[in-house]
């Protein structure tokens, strides 16, 4: 994360700003494709909007009610989430990889699902493959095949339990391996569904990507029964747990 310079709030530092935050995303370069999903460009037609870069949502947004200015630097305020007019992968040369790692919780097959049938319906992407049991599906020694996702193969996979790609702690330190596998498989979109050491090891695999130059995004979707990640105020898996 950057350093940002300190916003001061009425003489007082922002508690947000003494973190240093920095949610800016980085991009893989110039978006060029139209995106498939049709949507408007003008306010008030009573139709869905494209979502802008340039649109942000202020993450902390509790103030003191004795506060006459609050100035926030754009870096500070994470991006909306939405379709983009422009998107940067043609959908029908992608190809997508999801993995789920860590503990089992609700929802796991939820999201799985979501990915597909948003990728499949809405993106027109036809090449979707699940990485079975965690980080390790990755790994040659263990020799695991892929899972071809198709929405056939996701229809109902939401009323089951667990993950039907399977699961594992460990492994994501072994990032040259896992990249040396997506380079292999030509993947360039790489879903990683996990908690803290999960998301640590999308991290350092998404800056082995940049150090490599190579085209592929990584997501990375919070999941913990703890809801002990920062900056998510409730990840899915909680209530039950509760």
């Amino acid at each position: 994360m950057r350093d940002n310079p300190l916003t001061e709030i009425d003489g007082a530092q922002n508690t947000m700003s003494n973190l240093n935050l920095d949610f800016s995303i980085k991009t893989l370069g110039q978006c060029r494709v139209d995106s498939p999903v049709l949507m408007s460009k003008i306010d008030d037609d009573l139709v869905a909007n494209y979502v802008r870069d340039d649109q942000r949502l202020i993450y902390n947004i509790n103030i003191d009610r004795e506060v006459s200015n609050l100035a926030i630097s754009q870096t500070e305020c994470p991006e909306l989430a939405g379709p983009r007019e422009k998107i940067f992968f043609n959908p029908t040369k992608a190809r997508a990889a999801v993995v789920t790692c860590g503990g089992l919780c609700p929802g796991l097959n939820n999201v799985i699902r979501a990915i597909v049938m948003t990728l499949w319906y809405r993106y027109g992407v036809r090449h979707i493959f699940g990485i079975r049991n965690g980080y390790r599906g990755f790994l040659s020694e263990y020799a695991l095949p892929v899972m071809e996702l198709k929405p056939l193969t996701v229809t109902d996979i939401h009323c089951k339990g667990g993950t039907i790609l399977g699961s594992s702690r460990g492994s994501g330190e072994r990032v040259e391996e896992i990249i040396d596998c997506l380079e292999q498989m030509n993947i360039n979109m790489l879903f990683v569904i996990g908690g803290d050491g999960t998301q640590r090891g999308a991290l350092d695999i998404s800056n082995e990507i940049i150090n490599r130059n190579m085209k592929c995004a990584v997501v990375g979707i919070p999941k913990t029964i703890d809801n002990d990640l920062s900056f998510v105020q409730r990840s899915f898996g909680f209530e039950t747990a509760v």
